[in-house]
């Protein structure tokens, strides 16, 4: 029976090795570590992994349910896909295993309460915003697209797919940028 560590923060800026020393400390080997938010299972391929390897009787280890999920829905469906392969889950903080029926029934609960939180934290960040907007305070995000040089590259004659290659940028981020119009809409609009 291996007992699988999973250590996950949802940003760089952030450090999961508190997570894996706990792990290590509670005899797990291999530990996989990532830094992708939890909100959904898309990206995260370290998890992934586990999920497609473990076998029958195996463990997956997390420090807290919501380093495994912050959805009701997908812990529940982490938990599925464990039984399904005959392996279960266990949460250190607090102690908690999917291996009897109580477990389970907690896991749910946790799940459940990880969820609200993650909403009342959504909530409080629009709320400041909102205030921070009406101080003068909030600006938003730092625009990382240079419009000058679009409409430069615009004017030259090349195409949004050109421009986009050339800067390194979607083709998307141009037309956003340019309000839809291509070069031949410039000419038409000029001539």
């Amino acid at each position: 029976m291996a007992r699988i560590g999973y250590a996950r923060v949802s940003s760089a800026g952030q450090d999961y090795q508190l997570q894996i020393d706990r792990l290590a400390k509670d005899g797990c080997a291999p530990i996989r570590a990532e830094k992708v938010t939890g909100a959904a299972r898309e990206g995260r391929g370290e998890l992934g992994a586990i999920l497609d390897f473990i076998r029958e009787g195996d463990e997956l280890v997390v420090v807290r349910l919501d380093r495994l999920a912050r959805s009701t829905r997908d812990t529940l469906n982490i938990v599925a896909e464990l039984e399904a392969k005959g392996a279960s889950l266990r949460v250190l903080e607090p102690e908690i295993s999917t291996g009897g029926d109580l477990g389970r029934i907690v896991i749910t609960t946790l799940g459940m309460v990880a969820e609200l939180e993650r909403s009342f934290l959504r909530e409080r960040q629009r709320a400041g915003i909102v205030a921070a907007k009406a101080r003068g305070a909030y600006k938003g995000r730092r625009k990382s697209v240079d419009s000058a040089a679009i409409a430069s590259l615009l004017a030259q004659g090349l195409g949004p797919t050109a421009i986009a290659k050339h800067l390194g940028i979607s083709r998307m981020t141009v037309y956003r940028e340019t309000g839809g119009m291509t070069s031949t809409a410039v000419k038409t609009t000029a001539g």
